[in-house]
């Protein structure tokens, strides 16, 4: 192993303390849910929005807004309605008749951490305003461009959209997220601590011990992370694999996928990958890095066609198949 990895290694050791203190003062709140909470904390650190899926009482809303009051930047949670504007979400602009004159009036977009909560219950409208901020970085009022500041994070949750008043997510917004989350059920063991936690409890006040400059410095250092020629390679093997079944052995997916994933499953896989090892107090990537950071990336790229749907398969079966058929270096 190379000197420079071996300093990696010592920088992911003596920032990895930072992290241990954030999944500390949320898990005073939030019981079991560590695979959430992980997702959580590798969207912070590779600059990732990230959308988490579940039934209602999972506790998504509950982890974020821990996740933020945990950490001193400004945040703000947006309730999605149907009614909900465009406006509403970024701003807009106030007419003066005193002087004849606009003045901006800003949005809850303008923070560090958006908490955008049942996100697919407003419309197309509202889903669009947010593509601007998720992708570039910035919002447009009027004839005017505004910067957001960093770090500036969307962590939305959603309800399945077999639940009663909910619109899937078009799909150009679905793939500004570079996770997908689904959140199961906790075990027995969990809800019996949920219930002694909660039940008859007043709200536990979570302080912030983390300031944003140590999330940009703990950004940096996995931007660092090492990752091998023959895992960039193997990343675009599985990408591509989701595009052209047959090519590697899985002839029978091939009615089975409508769309395979875009390249952004390529640049975000590498980016959680990274991510995951610095949470694992690496400074390299290895194979499992990448089979454990994919369906997270790749569940919501991979769109399947009716057929499969017939055959009650959805994406992460698909994508099981194709990581247990391409090789690993």
């Amino acid at each position: 192993m190379s000197r420079s990895v071996d300093e990696i290694n010592m920088q992911v050791q003596a920032k990895l303390p930072t992290m241990t203190k954030l999944v500390e003062s949320i898990s005073t709140v939030i019981v079991g849910q560590k695979e959430m909470v992980q997702k959580l904390l590798i969207g912070i650190l590779a600059d990732g929005h990230i959308l988490v899926e579940g039934v209602p009482g999972l506790a998504k809303t509950t982890a974020i807004k821990c996740l933020a009051d945990s950490i001193h930047a400004h945040f703000q949670r947006i309730q999605f309605t149907p009614d909900l504007l465009p406006a509403d979400l970024i701003g807009t602009q106030i007419y003066s008749p005193k002087d004849g004159t606009f003045s901006i009036k800003k949005g809850p977009i303008f923070a560090n951490l958006i908490l955008a909560d049942e996100i697919n219950r407003a419309p197309a409208k509202v889903q669009s305003a947010l593509l601007e901020a998720m992708q570039e970085r910035q919002v447009t009022i009027g004839d005017q461009t505004h910067k957001l500041t960093e770090p500036f994070l969307v962590l939305a949750t959603q309800n399945p959209v077999e639940q009663e008043g909910t619109y899937p997510l078009p799909e150009a917004q679905v793939d500004r997220f570079m996770l997908k989350v689904r959140v199961n059920y906790p075990t027995k063991s969990e809800e019996i601590e949920i219930m002694k936690r909660m039940a008859g409890r007043s709200k536990i006040e979570i302080s912030p011990i983390i300031e944003p400059r140590e999330i940009l410095s703990c950004r940096e250092i996995v931007n660092q992370v090492f990752v091998d020629d023959k895992l960039y390679d193997y990343v675009a093997n599985l990408v591509f694999a989701t595009r052209d079944p047959q090519a590697f052995g899985l002839k029978d997916l091939t009615n089975l996928i409508e769309y395979g994933a875009s390249p952004r499953a390529s640049i975000y896989l590498i980016q959680a990958a990274k991510a995951h090892a610095f949470l694992q107090g690496r400074g390299y990537v290895t194979p499992q890095d990448i089979k454990v950071m994919g369906p997270d990336v790749m569940r919501h790229r991979v769109l399947i066609s009716y057929e499969a749907e017939a055959q009650n398969m959805n994406s992460d079966d698909l994508l099981q198949r194709i990581f247990d058929k391409v090789d690993v270096p």
